[in-house]
């Protein structure tokens, strides 16, 4: 049973089911999840991803009741099928809940894509002690945090970089990519990646397009969410013109010359592929909640890139320094020759020197099938 609350832990999943019955061509999966892993699994998710996808504290609060109930399927689905691995991937509040339930059957429970408890909500670290049989890591850094903290880790390198490997290996030429998404404009391409749940492109997305109006030698396309349907982007954004792209993120971004990326896991995705990157974050925007927000981490960076090398090779403008004026002032000298571009591409071969190239899923499903 393999349980992904997000669209880029549908992502790794989906890889991890492939790599699992490459192994076990007897596997039965199970899962709470999207299309990917629909794809992969070849059934139905118990639960399907965009019932999942909530974030921040009202919209929580909004979906509660939704919440709560996938939390009894998943568990109902546990005590009755009783799956000989439980494996979560990130979405720790629920996950962590359910492998409290699986830990009290006496189900196996394995963590793909560790907590990033090292930044905040350390507390939560005698838990996963209790409540799980082993982690996999996927980021460098973590494996020497874990281990002093006297838990089972592996680093099974990062699923990111093989993933972008495989799908440029599969995009089509850059006239066919236009021509497939209706973009008959000849200007270069700013990629805006606002993210993935509504919460955060209501946030970030406008402000995003009010910065890359402000370089009018370029047009903008949005990377839009498969989960979310066109006429959402189209209110938040108030822009006749929209450009959007869906389900083809990592092409658009190959093709383009910069991008407005909202902090997660698509900053990574963007260094990776090489293209240069203004991370963006905005959330309520007000001061007192960054103040309250550098006494709660305890780390320097947010954005992955950063965290990876412990260097700031991408600007972070978060809550109330993500603003349109802020946004253009950084992303100028990204559009251009300059050595601001030049820092920041050479920290992404630093950081990919780091990330190693092993294949995180099938290491990490070797380890499912053959611990005990």
């Amino acid at each position: 049973m393999i349980v992904a609350g997000e669209a880029s832990g549908d992502l790794h999943a989906s890889r991890l089911i492939e790599e699992i019955k490459a192994l076990d061509g007897e596997a039965e999966f199970r899962f709470l999840g999207g299309d990917l892993m629909q794809r992969a699994a070849g059934r139905k998710p118990e639960i399907h991803i965009e019932k999942m996808n909530v974030m921040g504290f009202t919209e929580v609060l909004r979906s509660l009741p939704q919440v709560l109930g996938n939390l009894r399927s998943a568990k109902s689905l546990l005590k009755s099928w009783r799956p000989d691995r439980l494996v979560l991937v990130d979405y720790p509040s629920f996950n962590l809940k359910l492998a409290a339930y699986a830990h009290r059957l006496g189900i196996r429970t394995d963590w793909l894509i560790a907590p990033k408890v090292w930044a905040w909500k350390e507390w939560r670290i005698p838990k996963l002690k209790k409540y799980l049989t082993h982690l996999y890591s996927i980021l460098p850094f973590e494996p020497a945090y874990f281990k002093r903290h006297g838990m089972d880790v592996d680093y099974v390198g990062n699923p990111t970089v093989k993933e972008i490997e495989h799908s440029l290996g599969h995009i089509p030429p850059k006239k066919y990519f236009m021509e497939r998404q209706g973009i008959t404009d000849a200007r270069p391409i700013i990629a805006i990646l606002p993210g993935s749940r509504r919460a955060e492109i209501r946030s970030n997305l406008p402000l995003m397009i009010e910065a890359a109006k402000k370089f009018p030698d370029f047009q903008y396309v949005i990377a839009a969410a498969p989960s979310v349907p066109e006429k959402f982007y189209r209110e938040v954004a108030q822009d006749t013109g929209l450009k959007l792209a869906f389900g083809a993120t990592h092409t658009l971004l190959k093709y383009s010359a910069a991008a407005l990326v909202t902090s997660g896991t698509a900053t990574l995705e963007t260094a990776v592929i090489g293209t240069p990157q203004v991370v963006c974050y905005r959330s309520n925007g007000s001061k007192l909640a960054y103040d309250l927000m550098k006494r709660i981490l305890k780390v320097k960076y947010v954005s992955l890139p950063n965290l990876i090398v412990n260097n700031s090779i991408v600007p972070e403008l978060l809550l109330h320094n993500c603003t349109p004026v802020r946004i253009e002032r950084e992303l100028g000298p990204l559009l251009i020759p300059s050595p601001q571009r030049d820092w920041q591409l050479s920290g992404y071969r630093n950081m990919k020197k780091r990330l190693g190239t092993t294949d995180a899923s099938k290491i990490a499903a070797e380890h499912i099938c053959s611990n005990n």
